[in-house]
């Protein structure tokens, strides 16, 4: 499952920088994801960076996009072009 930020965002900027992948970025009003790149983290740490650092709690499962541990490992192993250990 890719992350999704909720309107609730505030913009205080904490949660770009924690993405390994590059997937959270300004858009028109707040941040956002792209969900290609979202892997929640799998793959480099134990749970999603962006959601443990986000103030205001706005970074949740994006319900659209249902995604397997199998499928965000795959995308992690195509972005990155390691395997996981």
């Amino acid at each position: 499952m890719a992350l999704l930020i909720t309107d609730a965002c505030i913009n205080c900027d904490v949660c770009e920088p924690e993405c390994p992948n590059d997937a959270i970025y300004m858009g028109p009003e707040i941040y956002e994801i792209e969900p290609d790149k979202c892997t929640e983290c799998k793959g480099h740490y134990e749970t999603s960076q962006c959601v443990e650092v986000c103030p205001v709690e706005c970074i949740i499962v994006d319900p659209e996009r249902v995604e397997s541990d199998d499928v965000l490992l795959a995308r992690y192993r195509l972005l990155t072009g390691k395997t996981v250990d």
